[in-house]
């Protein structure tokens, strides 16, 4: 029989991270725990407040839940926390750790420590100054694949994407962005002609998730945005709360994006996210994995999961070094490489 239990954590920012969302101190996370024949698994429900669907004031409710039926069968669980997806993720990963052991979720060349996963570099918002140390910084460790959070500033924001492109050619340099839904509907195609004149990969969210649920989505903006624009478009927020196979069909076949960014703890976890991908790939859609400011616990079953998906694109996962009060990892970054040191 297993046991279950589970401790708020609240992660404190080294400096606070600016989005185009507000500005963030703090950031609450849940670690559950499930013990078996005197093993324990370990997994992090990444509730992300203001933007994850099930930041809701029943939250703890559903997590203890969680804990007094954690012997149901895990078709039962699934079902009843559909609409808990970091929750059920948080679950995933416990199960799968109870399996393995150790650190261990996915065992593979990267938790043997034999390979690693490129990761793009992440600007965070802020002054000019602020941004281009951070830039200069991740230049300085090698990484070619850097993305700016932008929609506070865009004139300047757009002044740093150019001196940068001045600098280094696209063969040289790959430049994502991300609105995080920052620009009105008429802002975003005058701002998606100027990002193309930079030559810049991807914007992530440019506008505002659909309103449309279930209906259709010929009628959204952001089709409309993805039919036209002279630059890739990722889908990211326009995911969140969309749980049913054939919702996610829906909105992937209509509004055509060109990519999709994939936050487990957002979209259902392990399950979810492979759901997406396989979608996805049936349409001809790109996809990458990202981290959503999880503790080290659930970014390194995160980036063991990616991993696993052997894609061959910049990942955008974190490395755990935001937080003044993270738990102890393994994981290392050596330039743009992410790496599990494996235990002696």
């Amino acid at each position: 029989m297993k046991s279950a239990s589970f401790f708020k954590h609240i992660l404190e920012f080294k400096r606070p991270g600016g989005t185009s969302r507000g500005v963030l101190h703090t950031k609450d996370t849940f670690i559950l725990e499930i013990s078996e024949n005197g093993k324990k698994g370990i997994g992090e429900c990444g509730l992300f407040r203001g933007l994850s669907f099930d930041d809701v004031p029943n939250y703890e409710e559903k997590l203890q839940w969680l804990v007094e039926n954690i012997n149901q069968n895990p078709k039962i669980l699934e079902q009843e926390l559909k609409m808990f997806p970091s929750i059920w993720f948080g679950y995933e990963q416990a199960i799968l750790n109870l399996k393995h052991g150790d650190n261990i979720y996915f065992p593979s060349e990267f938790t043997e420590g034999k390979d690693s996963i490129k990761i793009n570099g992440l600007i965070w918002m802020g002054n000019v100054d602020f941004m281009k140390e951070q830039i200069e910084e991740k230049l300085a460790k090698g990484f070619d694949c850097i993305k700016l959070k932008i929609g506070t500033d865009w004139n300047s924001e757009k002044e740093i994407l150019a001196e940068l492109r001045n600098q280094f050619p696209p063969e040289k340099l790959e430049l994502r962005v991300d609105a995080n839904g920052a620009f009105s509907f008429d802002e975003a195609k005058r701002v998606l002609k100027e990002l193309a004149d930079l030559e810049i990969h991807s914007i992530e969210q440019p506008i505002k998730k659909s309103e449309i649920r279930n209906t259709k989505y010929e009628n959204s903006l952001m089709a409309q945005l993805c039919a036209a624009t002279p630059i890739p478009i990722a889908l990211d927020e326009e995911l969140i709360g969309v749980v049913n196979f054939e919702d996610k069909k829906q909105l992937l076949e209509i509004i055509k994006p060109q990519y999709i960014i994939l936050k487990p703890s957002l979209v259902g976890g392990f399950s979810g996210t492979d759901e997406w991908i396989s979608i996805a790939e049936n349409l001809g859609i790109g996809w990458w994995i990202t981290s959503a400011l999880e503790s080290n616990i659930g970014l390194n079953a995160i980036a063991q999961y990616t991993y696993t998906k052997k894609s061959t694109i910049p990942q955008g996962l974190g490395t755990g070094g935001l937080f003044t009060n993270n738990f102890k990892t393994q994981l290392e970054l050596n330039g743009d490489q992410l790496f599990l040191k494996k235990q002696s």
